[in-house]
């Protein structure tokens, strides 16, 4: 009789001292990212956090996923794995934010085709990089290696965040009135939305990412990580009312602005107050591409827009370039259809 092969989970692929060793090599960034509220370490079924209820009267929990898309293409083209991270938390706490609320804590999904090690301990340690900008704690995630399902090299991430706000505090625009202002808050570059394009222009283009542009690699400007405007944001609530907030991702300003203005209310932009990272002109320049494509694909230098009364306006701003942000009324908030001119 024929003595038959005694097949492993790793001759499928699949390794799982690799995956115990990785949770010992980003324990130290998890418990950087630790609050108070914390009751569990990583490595368990579930994560447990206790509900800070001593500082909220009538709260409600806001949850928020979301993930880079195609900007891990070029983390991964060009070896830089450490801010991909600080993306994956921005795109999903900046969404939370604009309800008003404080994120609390944060998961994330990493799958790839052969776990490596350097790799994923360098995506998790930006993970908890924007954890900590955000103020919310990594309490847990799930590392997935499927062989056939990606490609060698090739990984994929999800995050998901929750956040609590006093339900009274809700931000919902349903207090946004003709003539309010609409500040503008400056974006890194394209953050994490439009890169299927960006792929494709600089494949037309010919261009490569190790290309010069300004002070360094085209490559790096394009992998500039997501601005997280929570402290600076939160601090602004506490000191202003604010009447509606919008974070510019996939859409730009004509897809996301509207979604938080009422029936009856649309706003006007004047682009000479949008200042424009160089990134975006090398894109439209060499993608040939027209002035309102370029609003509805790319943030195009406004990553979070704040609308105020006219009058709170000045003091929004003050607030916001005490906290670090570049920020500017880029326009105002009109009578008539739930649309965004940009002129």
């Amino acid at each position: 009789m024929n003595k038959k092969t005694s097949l492993t989970y790793r001759d499928a692929g699949v390794d799982i001292d690799a995956g115990n060793e990785l949770v010992q090599r980003i324990k130290s960034s998890v418990e950087s990212t630790r609050r108070a509220e914390v009751l569990s370490g990583i490595g368990g079924f579930g994560g447990l956090f206790a509900l800070p209820l001593e500082r909220y009267s009538n709260p409600v929990l806001v949850s928020g996923t979301d993930g880079v898309g195609t900007k891990l293409k070029l983390a991964i083209e060009m070896g830089i794995h450490d801010t991909i991270g600080i993306d994956l938390v921005a795109m999903c706490v900046n969404d939370v934010l604009v309800t008003g609320a404080e994120p609390l804590f944060f998961l994330d999904y990493y799958a790839t085709s052969r776990l490596e090690l350097e790799v994923a301990e360098a995506v998790v340690a930006g993970i908890a990089h924007g954890c900590r900008q955000a103020g919310a704690a990594l309490i847990g995630g799930e590392t997935a290696e499927m062989p056939g399902i990606y490609q060698p090299g090739d990984y994929d991430l999800a995050g998901f965040c929750v956040g609590i706000v006093e339900r009274e505090q809700i931000i919902d625009g349903s207090g946004t009135q003709p003539g309010d202002c609409v500040i503008g808050l400056a974006s890194s570059g394209p953050h994490s939305n439009g890169y299927s394009l960006v792929r494709k222009i600089i494949e037309v283009s010919g261009c490569r990412l190790t290309d010069k542009l300004g002070d360094g690699l085209l490559g790096e400007q394009l992998l500039a990580p997501t601005r997280i405007y929570v402290r600076p944001v939160r601090e602004l609530l506490q000191q202003v009312e604010v009447r509606a907030l919008a974070h510019i991702t996939g859409g730009g300003l004509p897809e996301n602005l509207p979604r938080v203005l009422p029936d009856g209310l649309g706003a006007a932009i004047n682009e000479d107050r949008i200042e424009r990272p160089a990134v975006f002109e090398w894109l439209q320049k060499h993608g040939n591409i027209e002035a309102a494509e370029m609003y509805r694909t790319f943030n195009c230098g406004i990553g979070m827009c704040v609308v105020v009364s006219a009058d709170d306006a000045d003091r929004a701003i003050d607030v916001l370039a005490s906290a670090g942000e570049t920020a500017r009324v880029i326009g105002h908030i009109r009578e008539g259809e739930r649309t965004v001119e940009i002129s």
